[in-house]
């Protein structure tokens, strides 16, 4: 990112505030909670132990001499940042270190019993097998009836909003958010994205996903729309090398939420179809490239991923994490240009996000304020507010 000192890179050192939180608080409970899903044994209890010490009283430590991925990390930081507290690194870096050590501490590398043995996985697999997502599925069926604009906008929305709420209340919602004083779409170039990807279009579609579960079902519906419809002649899905952050897709889930589509009836199971076959015949691929995993902005990416980017018609970047590598994990201005945080990408970019942190660009004057006047700061976290932004 270009040096701007008006817009400082958020780090976690403040006490009270969000990064703060997520370090001294969030990542202590997940802890917790992967060490109670997997019966595991003495020595990764040992390794969680040692973990939580010292991510939340410790400093930054090296990796082993045998990491797999020891050589990237420190092209990724790790150099000039070890022995640093957790707290006066940036929050973007310090997070995504957390989960490349929680990897490590339950035998995620290897070898022995555990190695690939997706920690976070009971939590995928109860959102994806909860009845609120055989709602949602149902309410497909409502869709084939509908205009092919409506359907796109139903699934751009619900590919947008991913688990916030259920399909059918997103069919039901449109233009629900004119009629708030702070509206929850506080920034919308649905339009722009649309000229983008015609129904005539023969171009390539660059999906990076966010979450697993019952947020990337609706981007898989979104990419089958596009193909079928003629918006898109081929997608490309990007997802993690491993898992992260809890619930960010991996190639793994992407399999699991195609099984479930396939177990649906009507529409669902049409759409699974749909995406069966692209796979198959190349007009969909999945890929998992290692600076998805990065503790860096997408400015620093590497040059065969920016190639790849270049070569789409238009890169969609889903959810808040991807949009905070995407602009940079800095506290901007609310309406410094979208356009200007995200120039140095190589083609048209888009980002679909749902609001669960403090950095947020490409809003107006008026939006703002109606915003800081009605919630004070709370809208940036408290993912009730969402984003479709577009810079061509």
């Amino acid at each position: 990112m270009p040096h701007t000192p008006f817009a400082p890179v958020i780090l976690g050192n403040e006490p009270g505030s969000f990064p703060h939180s997520v370090l001294a608080e969030r990542h202590p409970a997940i802890i917790r909670q992967v060490r109670d899903a997997f019966p595991y044994g003495p020595g990764q209890h040992r390794a969680l132990d040692e973990l939580l010490e010292s991510c939340t009283e410790g400093t930054v430590e090296p990796l082993p001499a045998d990491a797999p991925d020891r050589g990237l990390w420190h092209e990724w930081g790790l150099t000039g940042y070890a022995g640093r507290s957790w707290y006066d690194v940036p929050w973007l870096w310090s997070e995504s270190w957390f989960y490349r050590r929680l990897l490590d501490a339950v035998g995620w590398f290897g070898p022995g019993a555990w190695q690939g043995i997706d920690p976070f996985r009971p939590f995928k697999r109860a959102e994806l097998d909860a009845p609120e997502t055989d709602a949602e599925l149902a309410a497909l069926d409502a869709l084939p009836d509908l205009p092919e604009p409506r359907r796109a906008h139903a699934l751009l929305h619900g590919s947008l909003w991913g688990n916030r709420a259920d399909l059918g209340f997103r069919l039901s919602a449109e233009g629900a958010e004119t009629r708030d004083p702070a509206p929850a779409l506080v920034a919308d170039d649905s339009d722009a994205l649309w000229s983008l990807l015609p129904p005539t279009g023969d171009g390539t579609l660059v999906l990076v996903a966010d979450n697993a579960g019952r947020e990337l079902v609706p981007d898989l519906l979104l990419i089958a729309h596009l193909l079928t419809e003629g918006r898109a002649a081929r997608a490309v899905l990007h997802v993690k090398p491993y898992p992260y952050y809890v619930s960010d897709a991996t190639t793994a889930d992407v399999v699991d939420a195609l099984h479930r589509l396939r177990a649906a009836t009507g529409a669902a199971a049409e759409y699974a179809r749909v995406l069966w076959s692209a796979l198959a015949d190349g007009r969909l691929a999945v890929r998992a490239h290692p600076f998805s995993c990065a503790p860096l902005p997408y400015a620093d990416m590497p040059a065969d991923l920016r190639a790849e980017f270049a070569a789409g018609t238009l890169t969609v970047f889903k959810g808040d994490l991807n949009y905070r590598r995407l602009v940079g994990d800095r506290l901007w201005p609310p309406t410094t240009p979208f356009a200007k945080a995200t120039g140095y990408f190589p083609g048209p970019v888009a980002a679909l996000r749902t609001l669960k942190s403090d950095v947020v660009t490409g809003l107006s004057t008026a939006t703002e304020a109606a915003l800081v006047a009605a919630e004070d700061q709370r809208w940036r976290t408290s993912g009730t507010h969402a984003l479709i932004q577009v810079s061509r």
